[in-house]
């Protein structure tokens, strides 16, 4: 809307032009500036995340480990008031309740103590979620660690990655298009309102008069 003011019109003014102007840099903003930013943004977010990613499967390590024994009673419910606070957090960021049927739905998995070693060789023995339910002394199973044998969470996906940065990518074209698109509705509605002043001011310039005997109507 607005490049029709374009349009050859003996009652064309200036601001008319002027608001022409600035709907077609707001419709080359959401054509092409838009799609652009938003590429460079995805293609950065790309290269970091995957970066990221490169460097934690080379850090991260899939060790074997196994089951000693269920967890204490006190580390278990330790753990579970853990896991529910920050499914809490996660779901209410503003500090509201969580929903309850939501708590109760989760699942909860059993700690266990586990025993592994290290990709430097050295033996660990900690608490950690178990793999299978019911868990059994014994059992087999695998978990992520670094070097030195510290429990950490799975490496970015580099799929996973490509999402991410498709999604900021996107994000960030939203965002453009829509400041483009704000940018030229203000411009507009100032425009309108320094259209309506010059008409106030030329009409109690020439109204006052219309109509009097001997004013020339």
């Amino acid at each position: 809307m607005g490049v029709w003011r374009w349009r050859r019109n003996p009652l064309r003014r200036p601001t008319d032009l002027f608001e022409a102007w600035v709907a077609f840099a707001a419709l080359v903003c959401v054509l092409l500036v838009a799609p652009a930013i938003g590429w460079v943004a995805g293609v950065q977010v790309d290269g970091t995340l995957q970066r990221a990613a490169r460097e934690q499967r080379q850090e991260r390590h899939l060790v074997p480990a196994v089951v000693v024994r269920p967890a204490s009673e006190s580390a278990s419910a330790s753990a579970s008031a853990s896991a529910s606070a920050s499914a809490s957090a996660s779901a209410s960021p503003t500090g509201a309740p969580a929903d309850p049927s939501a708590q109760q739905t989760a699942p909860q998995r059993t700690q266990i103590v586990a025993a592994w070693t290290a990709p430097d060789g050295s033996s660990h023995e900690g608490t950690v979620p178990a793999a299978e339910e019911p868990p059994r002394p014994g059992e087999r199973f695998r978990i992520w660690t670094d070097a030195h044998g510290r429990v950490v969470g799975q490496p970015l996906d580099p799929s996973s990655a490509a999402v991410h940065a498709g999604v900021a990518g996107l994000a960030a074209a939203i965002a453009v298009a829509v400041l483009g698109e704000t940018v030229r509705r203000l411009v507009v509605r100032r425009l309108m309102h320094q259209r309506y002043v010059r008409l106030d001011r030329a009409w109690a310039a020439a109204g006052p008069d219309w109509g009097r005997a001997g004013a020339g109507s």
